[in-house]
Order: structure tokens, then sequence, then C-alpha cells
């Protein structure tokens, strides 16, 4: 079943829950365990499984997610046939309804017309699991399915896979029909369509709010969430950046925590996710946070509970305390003081 599908990610989706993290990006380029980008799972996913063709609908702040795929060469979907494909949405004021959206893909239906994959797999780009669509696939065709929804739980993962010739219906019908999305399809009750679903049963992490950002993120810190997740024979890539190991001080402690290579750590840091080429100064104790590339943290800093944006300094003596349910959110690029302590 190689080469029989082709992969859809709509990456259009905003949301205010996640606002302090995505003002400057789109939640797919939201920057997650160390050294990954959210899009990352679902991509590799489908690379995974032998798809060699994926479209990606992005509509906000989608420069830094350009910037990270760039022409899909990590993922080898660098290619004269196929390969990695941008459609941005002409229409940016105009918010989509749901996930795949009929209207963005009518904008771009010669990319479907084209296609020789006889089924399409569309998702959204914030849901973290490592699944083997292959699975989701034989099972569609072996119940003989119009449309098969991923599930874990009992809550969809927005995840669907249906013939091609079926999307290209529904796109073109949508005005008769009064479907917008796939998941419009899916949520009706009325319809003539076989609608099958498919149990994964093995991690999955949604990240739709910053309080399951912020849990999710440190549940990696257990090995068997980590096991479940990054499979050796199904890895999870990412754009490669060749940066020198960590480097570790006499004075520096390490307990329960990720860290990066590129980093410089002087301090203690205990429970926490330290992303590349980030510096933590003498006497700083960092615990239960989330540290983003190339944050410059001072001497004798205290952090609990933070997640911390790419490249923000931190001054010396700073000391900042956020909850499990509410961790404190300091925003890119921006200088956190003395005189700012929290």
């Amino acid at each position: 079943m190689n080469k029989m599908m082709l992969g859809v990610i709509d990456a259009t989706t905003y949301m205010e829950s996640l606002r302090e993290l995505t003002l400057h990006r789109s939640i797919a380029a939201v920057p997650f365990a160390g050294r990954y980008r959210l899009i990352d799972f679902v991509l590799s996913n489908m690379v995974n499984s032998g798809i060699e063709s994926v479209a990606i609908f992005p509509k906000y702040q989608y420069r830094s997610l350009m910037d990270h795929l760039g022409s899909g060469k990590n993922w080898d979907l660098n290619r004269k046939r196929d390969g990695l494909f941008f459609f941005p949405s002409p229409d940016l004021n105009i918010p989509s309804p749901h996930l795949g959206a009929f209207q963005h893909f009518e904008q771009h239906i010669d990319y479907f017309l084209r296609s020789k994959q006889k089924y399409a797999l569309i998702c959204n780009s914030y849901t973290v699991c490592n699944i083997d669509y292959h699975s989701v696939l034989k099972r569609h065709i072996d119940n003989q399915c119009d449309i098969t929804e991923v599930r874990y739980q009992g809550r969809s993962l927005e995840m669907f896979i249906l013939e091609t010739s079926l999307l290209l219906d529904l796109i073109a019908n949508r005005v008769h029909t009064g479907y917008n999305s796939i998941v419009d399809v899916v949520r009706d009750s009325f319809h003539q369509l076989k609608i099958c679903d498919y149990e994964h049963n093995g991690y999955v992490a949604i990240i739709d709010s910053i309080e399951k950002y912020f849990r999710h993120s440190l549940e990696l810190l257990n090995p068997e969430v980590w096991q479940q997740l990054f499979v050796k024979c199904r890895p999870i890539y990412t754009k490669v950046k060749d940066e020198p190991p960590t480097k570790y001080t006499e004075s520096a402690i390490v307990k329960n925590s990720m860290v990066a290579n590129g980093c410089v750590i002087e301090g203690h840091v205990e429970n926490s996710i330290i992303f590349r080429a980030v510096k933590i100064g003498k006497g700083t104790v960092v615990k239960n946070s989330v540290i983003m590339q190339k944050t410059q943290i001072g001497e004798q800093c205290e952090l609990d509970s933070v997640i911390i944006d790419k490249d923000v300094k931190v001054e010396n003596g700073v000391k900042i305390y956020g909850t499990e349910r509410q961790p404190f959110v300091i925003r890119k690029g921006t200088v956190q003081g003395a005189l700012m302590n929290q």
C-alpha cells in the first residue's frame, strides 16, 4: 500500500488559548520536545507511512513554518516528482470553520486533480503522536469505508482517510451539500456515507492550550512516554542544525531533564526541557520549566514552572514562579530584568 496516499496537513488553525506562543508563528511551528516543532510529528508519521506527496495549507504567521520545513529535505520530500507543497490561503481575513476547509482546498484544486494517489489523508498540525497510517488505511479498505476517522479514548484526533475522488466530489458539491469541511461531513448524521473509527492506542498529546503544552512537555521526561513517542523504527524527523555538544561546567547539576545540544549549563536544572543553545548561569536554579532556543539566563536566578520562548534574556538575580496549571510565559525576544521579578 506504499504510495497510495497523499498527505494533507491543515495548518490554518488559530487558538486564542495558545496566543502567548503564537504571536510570531503558527501553531504548527511551535517548538516542542527540545528540538522539534509540532508539525514534525504528523509530517514524520506521513513519511514513515510511505507518503511521498504532502500538501501543507497554512494561514497565519507561516514564515517560521516555511523556514523550518524548507524544501522538505530533512523529511526526504525534496523530490522531482511529488514532494512537499505549500498552499497559503488567499483569503487571509476569512476564518476557517473547521479542519479541512473545502474552500481552502478548492483554491488549490489542481494539486488534488494532478495527484495519482487513490487515497487522501487529512490531519491537523498540533496532535503529537507516533502512528502508522498503513494500519489505518488497511482497516479503511478492509471495512470498505467511505471515511475513516482516527480517535483516541473516544476523542477525534482530526485525522481522516478517504478516497481522493470522494474528496474532490465533496469539494465540488460543497455549496449544494452545505458541507464546508471534512469535519462537517463526519459530524452529520443524515449523510449516506459509511464513517468508520480507528482507535489509536499509543501516546497522544493534543496541544490546544498553554496548560496542555506545559503538561505534555514535562510528560516527555517520563521514559514510558518517551519510548512510545520516539520509536526507533518510526523516527521523528526535524530540521538539522549542526551545533556542538552541550557543555556542563563543574558547578552544573542536572536532574531528570532533557537538554538539547549547543547549551552551556553552569547552574542547577531539574525536571525541565532545555532547547538548543541555551545558557544557564552560575547559581541559577531552573525547575519544572521549558526553556526554548538561544535563551540566556543569568546568574543567581530562580525559575519554577516557567515557559520561556526563544531568544529571551533573563538578567542576573531574577526570580519567576508559575504553577502547574498556570505556567508563567515569557514572550519571544524579550528581556526579563531584576526589577520585573514576579
